[in-house]
């Protein structure tokens, strides 16, 4: 059988399948091939919007260092498929318990039941509104410094301030380069402790709002100020405010909620991925708004496995009564 004929057959959508994952990204494709090599029916709703899609490559992933995302999501689809899951493209509109466990129902009219659902739609990035920028994102606007650091270290980085862990940020970049600036945008004036740390470590500060982004033959060239002043960068870096896609969650009977570190909002849930909500499970950004794809992946797995033996369970539990009734 040619591979063409094996992804138009898996790509077909059951009526019913043990266990549905919504989301398609790293957490919820290992989700579903732990599943699928449990011999369990599984199917994979994908909306095909991975956050790390600007993104040249997935780095800190050992074994696939420098792996474009979309490669190594067509590889991890493959490899559910090659276990017999199937990998469906779709958006979910809505997901509500129904009897023996849920029913998710897509935008374009199909619905599917499931016993079990992993959620692992991620999150969406909200960014400061300051033109020009959210256009440099996934190329010289990153966010994380173990993610790009190594790519665009011992440049002229800005950080952008959005909050408080924006100090932090700037700390950690500081060990990819010595020429860092701070702008604090619209963000209050540092303490005079994080004012310390900042001259300690060579950092420049540069209060007042920023009126755009500067570019130059499709380059970040620097920051301009309200005041006119331009400050020449060729990296800047945002702490961005992640926010879990959910809309569909509250049918679940979900709730998202901000998260500790003030970053965002995220849905809540126990070391294995297991939510409030009996037989649905969470994994990746959705969860964890700092994990990075090797995180996603394992909590993906992490859940998948727990899902599988929750299933185990049940079945056995259900064997036990009917054997006694025998």
């Amino acid at each position: 059988m040619v591979v063409a004929e094996v992804v138009a057959m898996t790509d077909e959508l059951n009526d019913r399948y043990d266990a549905v994952v919504i989301g398609g990204g790293a957490a919820g494709l290992n989700g579903a091939l732990m599943l699928a090599r449990a011999r369990r029916s599984v199917a994979v709703i994908d909306a095909g919007e991975p956050r790390n899609a600007p993104a040249a490559a997935v780095h800190g992933l050992l074994g696939r260092e420098g792996t474009p995302p979309a490669e190594l999501l067509e590889r991890g689809r493959a490899e559910v498929r090659q276990y017999g899951g199937h990998v469906v493209a779709g958006t979910v509109a809505g997901a509500k318990a129904a009897e023996g466990g849920f029913t998710v129902s897509l935008e374009d009219g199909r619905e599917v039941r499931a016993r079990r659902v992993l959620v692992t739609t991620g999150v969406v990035d909200r960014m400061p509104e300051i033109p020009g920028l959210r256009e440099r994102w996934g190329r010289d606007l990153v966010h994380c410094p173990y993610c790009h650091g190594w790519e665009v270290r011992d440049r002229p980085i800005g950080i952008v301030a959005t909050g408080p862990m924006s100090v932090h940020g700037a700390l950690l970049f500081r060990q990819w380069t010595a020429d860092l600036v701070f702008f604090t945008h619209d963000q209050p004036p540092l303490s005079e402790e994080d004012s310390e740390k900042m001259r300690a470590r060579g950092i420049r500060i540069v209060d007042g709002p920023i009126s755009r982004i500067e570019t130059e033959a499709d380059r970040i060239s620097g920051v301009r100020l309200a005041s006119g002043e331009l400050v020449e960068r060729e990296v800047l870096a945002v702490g961005t405010r992640v926010e879990a896609r959910g809309g569909f969650l509250a049918d679940l009977g979900l709730a998202v909620v901000e998260h500790p570190a003030g970053v965002g909002e995220h849905v809540q849930a126990d070391a294995t991925g297991r939510t409030e909500v009996e037989g649905v499970w969470v994994a990746g950004n959705v969860t964890d708004l700092m994990g990075q794809v090797g995180a996603a992946a394992a909590a993906g797995a992490m859940a998948g496995a727990h899902i599988n033996a929750d299933l185990v369970n049940e079945e056995t539990a259900e064997a036990v009564a009917a054997y006694r009734a025998a």
